[in-house]
């Protein structure tokens, strides 16, 4: 006799990568929660729930996979009344598959091997799994139901073997890290999938922020016809119920959990938050420490930390040079009450005299010049990462994308630290930003946000002596970098010849900057990093 309903709990979780029995046991307990209080015949976790993703390399230690033999074995003690999907490495011999197993009855019911492996942007799955081919379906409640992992469901043939297999409906666990417009595209993709198949796909997706990445949930149901059932929500763990029902015309999916939809600079700022909040809270760091110069790039940085955090876990400090003008110490310090963290005030001129009298016989005879503003950048780095490691706080670095790109940034001064919130933020989306945060609550002063962006590190110095514009050099690095358009495309595209070739030069020549700077939180399709691997030693010059 067929069932005739099956209610599927959807656990969009947030994983630690290495911590395989603090995963277990959230699994144990968010399977109970979806048992008892949704009464849930089975529950589905993401992409490899046991190791988080991406375990990169730890899935080649032999600790790694007795930890994971030992989680399987008190998730089949623990759990009772309910069926666990649960995602895991298996190492068969010398190779290691991507796997998701149906867990349930002190037994493991059926296992899958994922069958597409991502092998571009930040992902390089061929380097640690094998192939999978064979399609897994399995019968829940009467329903025959496919296994599938991620990627699989970005390309076409997976779900083809599956409905030859004899599937009527798709489970599809995955790790899809988040980037502007990825929402969208993994709903386009996988409606596709639906279109191309006539399946319906239940879709669970991690959340939270591992290292470089931010994973964003946004967990979905699509029925036979591409109609989302359920939305989950973005950036938030979540627990949500699909029920499933036998009718005339198939299968009906049901569901309570419809997020709404926000503009793209809520996801944005949501996911900095949550790659800030990950990286202090998984890397056992108490706080933060935040140097501030008055300028936007930090006040922005101040916000997100104070909202990952909390604002009673974050330390900012002013660290005023002769050439700090008082509108910044005053902007600074309004910002700093607005948000209610501890600020103070470290003058740095003597640090920086004394170094200027340290150098003065090797320096004789020679113009002043970056050299000096590059000490003043990296006595405020030695104060603050003096600060760092006495009180066990985090030192957050605030440059941004447009920076970076252009080396704007000085070694060793304001970029140290261990954490750069802002590494993928365009200096003009930081701006954006900015009066996004402030729509949530008036707190960034709106004079650091008109007044023109300056390093303060000379007399009457303004970012822009140095470098074009802003709009037109982000224009140009986003074509350029992100797009990977060349010199000649973006020529024609309208921008002026000389400026193109100036940011592309700078670009090329400070790549051993970008190589030292610290992990930050990925939000565009190309972040320097991962994304984007340039040799440091180089003879290559885009002259044509």
């Amino acid at each position: 006799i067929m069932t005739q309903k099956l209610r599927i709990a959807l656990a969009q979780i947030d994983t630690h990568v290495g911590a395989v029995a603090e995963n277990a046991a959230k699994i144990i307990s968010w399977a109970e929660r979806a048992r008892d209080e949704l009464l849930a015949d089975v529950i589905v976790f993401p992409e490899l729930t046991l190791v988080g993703y991406p375990p990169e390399d730890l899935l080649w230690r032999p600790g790694l996979r007795s930890a994971v033999d030992s989680a399987i074995k008190t998730l089949l003690d623990c759990v009772h009344g309910i069926d666990l999907l649960v995602g895991y490495p298996i190492w068969k011999g010398d190779q290691i598959f991507n796997a998701a197993a149906l867990l349930g009855d002190g037994k493991i019911k059926a296992v899958y091997h994922k069958h597409a492996l991502p092998n571009y942007a930040v992902f390089d799955e061929k380097r640690y799994f094998s192939t999978g081919s064979e399609a897994c379906v399995i019968d829940l409640n009467g329903i025959p139901t496919a296994l599938t992992i991620c990627e699989d469901l970005w390309v076409s043939e997976p779900i083809q073997v599956a409905k030859r297999a004899g599937a009527e409906l798709v489970l599809n666990i995955s790790a899809s890290p988040w980037n502007m417009g990825k929402i969208e595209d993994r709903l386009d993709t996988f409606s596709q999938r639906v279109k191309e198949s006539n399946l319906p796909v239940i879709a669970v997706n991690l959340v939270g922020g591992q290292d470089e990445l931010v994973f964003d949930g946004s967990s979905f149901v699509l029925d036979a016809q591409g109609n989302t059932r359920c939305q989950m929500e973005t950036f938030e763990e979540q627990l949500a119920l699909v029920e499933v029902n036998h009718t005339a015309h198939g299968l009906a999916l049901e569901s309570d959990t419809k997020a709404e939809q926000k503009p793209l600079n809520h996801y944005v700022y949501q996911a900095l938050v949550t790659g800030v909040r990950d990286y202090i809270r998984k890397n056992g760091f108490s706080g933060v420490v935040i140097g501030l110069s008055g300028g936007v790039d930090s006040a922005l940085t101040l916000a997100i930390a104070a909202d990952a955090v909390g604002a009673e876990n974050v330390e900012a400090a002013m660290l005023p040079s002769r050439f700090t003008r008082d509108i910044s110490l005053e902007d600074a310090q309004k910002l700093a009450e607005n948000l209610g963290v501890n600020y103070r005030v470290m003058p740095i001129e003597p640090v920086f005299n004394t170094f200027l009298d340290t150098l003065s016989d090797e320096f004789a005879g020679l113009e002043s010049d970056v050299t000096e503003e590059n000490i003043q950048a990296r006595c405020r780095g030695i104060i603050l990462m003096a600060i760092s490691n006495k009180k066990g706080k985090m030192l957050l670095t605030t440059g941004n994308k447009s920076e970076m790109a252009m080396g704007y940034s000085t070694l060793y001064g304001d970029m140290a630290g261990g954490y750069n919130p802002l590494k993928d933020v365009s200096k003009t989306l930081v701006f954006e930003l900015c009066r996004y945060r402030n729509t949530l609550s008036d707190d960034i002063p709106e004079r650091i946000i008109t007044r023109p962006p300056s390093a303060e590190l000379r007399e009457d110095q303004e970012d822009q002596d140095s470098l074009p514009p802003y709009d037109i050099l982000d224009a140009i690095l986003e074509r350029y970098v992100e797009r990977d358009e060349s010199i000649e495309t973006i020529i024609t595209a309208g921008f002026d010849e000389a400026i193109v070739r100036r940011v592309v030069r700078l670009l090329d020549i400070n790549e051993h900057k970008r190589r030292q700077a610290p992990p930050g939180v990925r939000i565009t399709p190309r972040a320097f990093g991962k994304d984007r691997r340039y040799p440091i030693t180089s003879g290559y010059r885009y002259i044509k």
